[in-house]
């Protein structure tokens, strides 16, 4: 099993959990690895109906646990699918905070909202779970399979390129299946399945909703509400375009990215990084490691992008607390000087302390204009990531 990094962070909060993060990221993995006192399987139906049909089966078994001078551990998997349950969580922490911890997890955010969901605020602290980060393999993950099939825990483990492929494809019906129907959209199934298509298509460009619902052949309201359900369920995330005033970041067209670049292939039918499109599947991997690399951390992260109206471009703006770093992604192993026209353009633009660097799939450090180029994996590292 992959050791995760957030594990000693969940472990080690005197609060109780909530862990969020897309299908297949091992959140029920990692949570039982910390092996909790209770568990509560909300996927498991007879499990889900006996908590349905009774509003007090969780305080009823709670209260035929023995006494003990520790303090209990109980895990509550997809919480999302009963979020009437944390009411009783809630009341269970306000009366005996110190006997019990919970480990909360779940896939949608939305499903959480739409039910009306009590977060427990000021009793739970909320973390983020996606894929494999390069720090939880110790920097020696393969960028040729990463590319081609992603970093979910489970595709890394299965030793079968034929299975990881599979898997991945069928990643993208359990979707539909699952979560889609769950929303109540099965009415339309084919329009969403269109609009994930095209999704996937135009990942990693410029959000245009009225262009993906052209191209999907369904309205513009209905793409509003299929994307908003992508992001909620966490499987795409918007880099807004960044901006010096927060109020302008909010008026310029963001870009978008899907969670892990197995999953986008998947989802393609083409695991197949090759010329015309590993620029592409760099850039999302990139994205996907900052973004989940950060959240394995703990540390609060904002990814934007950088264009301007005379083509000059960096492709992730970093903010870490104070640190920003402006990060040109460069899927080759030759890096010139013409490559930090936007590394240029950026620093004239922002005017404030940052650094810049170049990620490449080259294997060696070097420095160019007092830009250091770096091996991707090596410049995460060097971001704390």
């Amino acid at each position: 099993m992959i050791s995760r990094r957030i594990a000693s962070v969940l472990q080690g909060s005197r609060a109780s959990v909530l862990l969020l993060g897309p299908r297949q990221a091992g959140k029920s993995t990692l949570i039982a690895s910390l092996r909790p006192d209770v568990t509560i399987n909300l996927a498991h139906e007879p499990t889900y109906l006996d908590f349905a049909r009774n509003p007090r089966e969780l305080e009823q078994r709670l209260g035929a646990l023995p006494s003990a001078p520790q303090r209990c551990t109980v895990f509550v998997d997809e919480v999302q699918r009963l979020p009437g349950i944390l009411n009783t969580i809630q009341a269970t922490l306000d009366e005996n905070r110190r006997r019990y911890k919970f480990y909360l997890t779940g896939s949608s955010a939305r499903k959480l909202r739409r039910g009306n969901a009590n977060l427990l605020p000021g009793r739970i602290h909320a973390y983020t779970l996606g894929p494999v980060v390069v720090s939880e393999l110790d920097g020696r993950m393969k960028t040729s399979e990463a590319l081609r099939t992603g970093t979910l825990p489970g595709i890394l483990t299965d030793p079968d390129s034929r299975s990881r492929e599979k898997t991945l494809r069928t990643y993208a019906a359990t979707y539909l299946r699952e979560e889609v129907q769950a929303e109540s959209l099965s009415r339309n199934m084919e329009g969403f399945a269109r609009f994930l298509t095209i999704a996937a298509e135009w990942a990693g460009h410029h959000l245009d909703l009225a262009k993906l619902a052209g191209a999907a052949q369904i309205a513009r309201q209905s793409a509003v509400r299929y994307f908003e359900i992508l992001e909620d369920t966490l499987i795409v995330r918007r880099a807004s375009a960044f901006a010096r005033s927060p109020r302008r970041r909010l008026v310029q067209h963001p870009k978008f990215y899907f969670f892990d670049v197995g999953v986008l292939n998947g989802l393609l039918g083409n695991f197949e990084a090759s010329g015309d499109r590993i620029g592409a599947l760099f850039e999302h991997l990139i994205h996907s490691q900052v973004v989940y690399g950060a959240a394995a951390a703990d540390r609060e992260v904002q990814i934007s992008s950088y264009r301007t109206e005379h083509g000059a471009e960096v492709d992730l703006i970093v903010e870490m607390g104070r640190e920003v770093w402006a990060v040109e992604l460069k899927a080759s192993r030759n890096v010139g000087t013409t490559d930090l026209r936007g590394l240029r353009s950026f620093a004239e633009y922002h005017g404030r302390r940052h650094r810049p660097i170049v990620l490449y799939l080259g294997e060696t450090r070097r420095r160019i204009e007092s830009v250091d180029v770096l091996p991707w994996q090596e410049g995460l590292r060097e971001m704390g990531l």
